[in-house]
């Protein structure tokens, strides 16, 4: 089975904060995946989003203030409601609001990648038999989120985020 978080840099807007519209949107945005990520307005990270949090979260060890900011590239923003229509069984989806978008982008290009790995690299597989291969993955993620919340920043752009199972 695959699972990924999608994420999609949008105008605030152009966003409808509708559960089953959002869907329909992510859905579409998901069909158009690869020229979306080559047009620099997606991103998405298969399986292993949860431990790209787990590096990020490290960042409270490194400055105690950083917990709420770490969260922002992969659990951050606000859920969009179901509505009265909307299938209880589509996807969580979650807004991430302009500023908050920014404050992303500034926590990626602010953290080192080097020091959450010495902190968080063992837990997360970085020991033992393929764990360069783990610390190359995570740092090529970081790298993407890094550039995506950067444009998507500069923009005054929201992400919209999905998890697609």
């Amino acid at each position: 089975m695959s699972i990924h978080l999608h994420m999609r840099a949008v105008a605030e807007s152009e966003i409808r904060d509708d559960h089953t519209w959002l869907a329909a949107f992510m859905y579409e945005a998901w069909e158009n995946h690869p020229a979306e990520y080559a047009a620099g307005i997606a991103e998405s990270i298969d399986k292993v989003f949860s431990s790209v949090n787990d590096l990020y979260a490290a960042a409270e060890a490194l400055d105690p203030e950083a917990g709420e900011v770490s969260l922002l590239p992969i659990y951050g923003g606000r859920p969009a409601a179901h509505g009265a229509g909307a299938d209880p069984s589509d996807p969580p989806l979650m807004i991430l609001e302009p500023f908050e978008v920014s404050r992303a982008a500034r926590f990626l290009t602010s953290v080192s990648f080097d020091q959450l790995w010495k902190i968080a690299g063992a837990r997360l597989g970085g020991r033992g038999q393929g764990g360069e291969e783990i610390r190359q993955e995570l740092l090529d993620h970081h790298r993407d989120l890094e550039e995506f919340y950067g444009r998507a920043a500069a923009a005054g752009h929201a992400v919209v985020r999905v998890v697609w199972a």
